[in-house]
């Protein structure tokens, strides 16, 4: 798919502007990622909150290379026909910068690799178990690709024993042919009812962008599959594109309008629902699944 060529980027309404942290902390953050040859969510996806995360001494790591066998079109992250090789360390370095972080809890995500047999589900499985290795107490939530629909693949995953296993569907099912050409919706839906039918007390996790041009009732509908599905954490964003070779916004959804789906996610029965122009998936996800029941 070739992404929206649009000439103007919206300007960001004042609910969208803040100063961006700075100091030691970041810098060694960021200084400790580049040297371990390692790559984050939070640089390659140009997130709007890796300066508060590298600030606080946390991180998405993401694995399995920089390039993505898929090209959506709201996602900073480059597609590639020619894919590298999985390197066979990386998850040992992992668990070593986690390590060296001192995180009490570890987001893990990857690009999407369809070109892998098993869509990287056993490297997934293998920086679990180096990180559990290396800090016994760590927690760790792994954000998956939808491996095609295979069953085996996610099976190896969740035998890992992850803390939290989340898919973002990430739009509303009208939206994908634009928004996600690649991916289905009723296959993530099925990823996540798997999920939550092979471990019953584990955290699923989803979630929303929203500004792409989807409606407030689709949205509601949306939140509802989710749950129907047996996801019980939720996260709901503003899209922001990230260049002009990306969708352009269609709109900015206002803070009131967020609050209104954060109460709107707990009637529904979500137990945990990060709802706001920022929220990204693994935005404050250490402060979600401490607020879950039964975890502290």
């Amino acid at each position: 798919m070739e992404k929206a060529n649009n000439p103007d980027i919206k300007a960001k309404p004042l609910w969208l502007r803040r100063r961006l942290p700075s100091g030691p902390e970041y810098e060694q953050v960021r200084t400790l990622i580049s040297n371990s040859g390692l790559h984050t969510v939070c640089q390659e996806a140009a997130c709007p909150n890796q300066f508060e995360c590298f600030s606080s001494r946390t991180a998405t790591f993401l694995i399995m290379g920089s390039r993505c066998s898929r090209n959506c079109g709201f996602c900073n992250i480059e597609p590639g026909l020619s894919l590298p090789a999985l390197d066979a360390d990386e998850p040992s370095r992992v668990a070593e910068a986690v390590a060296q972080m001192n995180l009490r809890y570890a987001v893990v995500t990857s690009v999407t690799r369809d070109d892998l047999p098993d869509g990287g589900a056993g490297h997934f499985a293998e920086t679990i178990r180096k990180i559990r290795q290396r800090l016994a107490g760590t927690r760790i939530e792994v954000l998956i690709p939808d491996f095609q629909g295979d069953a085996l693949a996610l099976q190896t995953v969740l035998r890992a024993r992850p803390d939290v296993l989340n898919h973002n569907v990430e739009t509303v099912p009208r939206l994908y042919p634009i928004v996600r050409p690649q991916a289905d919706y009723d296959r993530s839906l099925t990823l996540l009812k798997r999920a939550a039918r092979h471990k019953p007390h584990l955290p699923v996790k989803s979630g929303l962008m929203l500004g792409l041009g989807e409606t407030a009732e689709e949205v509601r509908r949306t939140m509802r599959d989710l749950f129907q599905s047996g996801c019980r954490f939720i996260t709901i964003g503003q899209y922001l594109q990230p260049s002009r070779k990306h969708l352009p916004v269609q709109r900015f959804v206002t803070p009131e309008e967020f609050d209104q789906l954060s109460g709107l996610a707990h009637s529904i029965g979500f137990e945990e629902a990060a709802c706001g122009p920022f929220v990204r998936s693994s935005y404050h996800a250490h402060e979600m699944y401490c607020g879950c029941p039964g975890d502290g």
